[in-house]
This record gives structure tokens, sequence and C-alpha cells, in this order.
């Protein structure tokens, strides 16, 4: 299951941790976010203890959001230590997200 992130526990999850975080900043009301729902939740069981998989709620996650500048949803960020290094705006499969996570795994 894909983790919570929120304004409130972000720093401490993902900022000050070493490690391939992957955050699917969505909202329910949003159709793409549907559909890539269960891709994420998929990433979140192939990559436990490997990366943290996570999603934050645009709509209860304002700052969060407004940090990382997300002005389209879904955006997928994947972050290593606590550094934006990829980005997507959009629906992707879950074999791109994959490759993504795949090749900063490979750096780590």
């Amino acid at each position: 299951m894909a983790f919570e992130l929120t304004d409130a526990n972000f720093q401490e999850k993902v900022l000050d941790t070493k490690g391939i975080t992957l955050v699917d900043f969505w909202a329910a009301w949003c159709g793409p976010c549907k559909a890539i729902g269960p891709i994420i939740e998929e990433l979140a069981s192939d990559y436990e203890g490997k990366a943290l998989i996570a999603k934050v709620d645009v709509d209860e996650n304002f700052e969060l959001s407004n940090r990382f500048q997300v002005r389209s949803i879904p955006t997928i960020l994947i972050l290593k230590d606590g550094e934006v290094v990829d980005k997507h705006v959009g629906f992707a499969t879950k074999q791109v997200l994959a490759d993504k996570l795949e090749a900063q795994l490979v750096e780590a």
C-alpha cells in the first residue's frame, strides 16, 4: 500500500531520509489520478524495502503542492536523498515509472 504523505510528515519521511522516494500528487476528483492509482499501489508492493512509494492528496496538502510547484495532476516526483531527480506530469504506465525508479536505484 502506498504511504500517505502530508504537509506534517513529508520532512521526516522524505527530505530527512536517505534513499529513493516516488511521490504521486493526486486528487480524488481527477480521472487520470484514478487511472494511475492502481499502478502506484502495484509499485508500492513491487518496491517494498527498496524505495518509498507514496501519495500526496493535493486538496489536503496545499503546502507540499505549492512547494513543488504542482500545477497539473497527477504529477509524479522521484526524489533521491531528499532531492528531486525526476518529474513526470500526467498518466504514465507502470513500466515507465518502474524504469525511472530502476535508473535511480542503479545509481544509489
